[in-house]
């Protein structure tokens, strides 16, 4: 599942292509891309269409598209009300992809919904192989000044917020009890950070998966976040991660940062800091990739 580094050139991206343009029409192909749209896909498509894209937000591993409080059509008042206070929330899942194509483009295999616009330029579409992703209109909310979609409202800040706080989510983590790599998953306490990531982040620090967060020390709890920063924020310049070609920017391209991995899908091979093989072991139905002699396996609780 795309992570924040994927999510965010994804954002990048569109705010390039899509923001301060008026979507004409809304064609949703698959029902299940809008499955979290209570009223339908028809009603879905309905109130999009004359909608202004004001800008392109992200939290963690969600983006949305604001819009403009004014619409082309200025005598539709209900318009550009339900515009001032709702978004459309987008969320990647499993292998999502927002693509930017020429309107004679030929249709991808998997596309589910297509956004025309005003302009007759560039269309947006969604294209979702395994379809656990998708759409939903969303009601905005204030919370700590900002405006965001009432289904995501319980996401904690991502450490690329410029107001994020490292000492707050650092606390946080240790006042928990569970197991590390638990507690960085939780997107309530920092959102973003997912399976890849979190391996990566572990091994730049030093610590082990499993280590039970109420025994960090706050220098270990502010290393593993510092680490979970910085690897993302390299991430982010590599265009992402790609395992596959599931996960592109906009243009359909891939990201790069598969090659830089310290941990994350190297069983075997030499860890680069000691040169003991990589181990990985199941952990929540998927894998942790970890350096047996640099991390290792806590004591178990008593």
């Amino acid at each position: 599942m795309p992570e924040l580094p994927e999510v965010e050139v994804v954002r990048a991206g569109l705010a390039e292509h899509v923001a301060g343009r008026t979507i004409a029409a809304v064609e949703v192909l698959h029902p299940r891309a809008v499955r979290r749209h209570e009223p339908g896909p028809a009603d879905f498509a309905a109130r999009l269409g004359g909608m202004r894209i004001d800008s392109v937000r992200r939290r963690g591993k969600y983006l949305w598209l604001e819009f403009a409080t004014g619409v082309d059509d200025t005598d539709d008042a209900a318009h550009a009300a339900h515009a001032a206070h709702a978004a459309l929330l987008a969320h990647l899942g499993m292998s999502g992809q927002m693509l930017v194509q020429p309107a004679s483009a030929p249709d991808e295999k998997h596309l589910r919904v297509r956004l025309r616009f005003a302009d007759d330029g560039t269309e947006l579409r969604f294209v979702d192989q395994r379809t656990f992703g998708g759409f939903a209109l969303s009601e905005l909310l204030e919370v700590e000044g900002e405006a965001l979609p009432r289904t995501i409202a319980h996401i904690a800040r991502d450490p690329m917020d410029p107001a994020f706080s490292a000492t707050h989510a650092a606390r946080a983590l240790r006042s928990k009890r569970t197991e590390l790599k638990r507690a960085l998953l939780d997107q309530t306490l920092v959102s973003g950070v997912g399976n890849i990531y979190a391996d990566e982040a572990l091994w730049r620090s030093k610590l082990h998966w499993a280590r039970p967060t109420e025994k960090l020390t706050a220098a270990q709890a502010d290393a593993v976040l510092a680490a979970a920063t910085e690897v993302m924020a390299e991430a982010l310049i590599a265009g992402g991660t790609s395992f596959d070609p599931l996960y592109v920017n906009v243009n359909g391209q891939s990201g790069y940062f598969d090659r830089a991995l310290n941990a994350y899908g190297r069983v075997g091979e030499p860890c680069r800091r000691c040169g003991a093989p990589i181990r990985r072991d199941e952990f929540m139905n998927r894998s942790s990739f970890s350096c047996p002699r640099c991390q290792p396996t806590p004591r178990r609780r008593r």
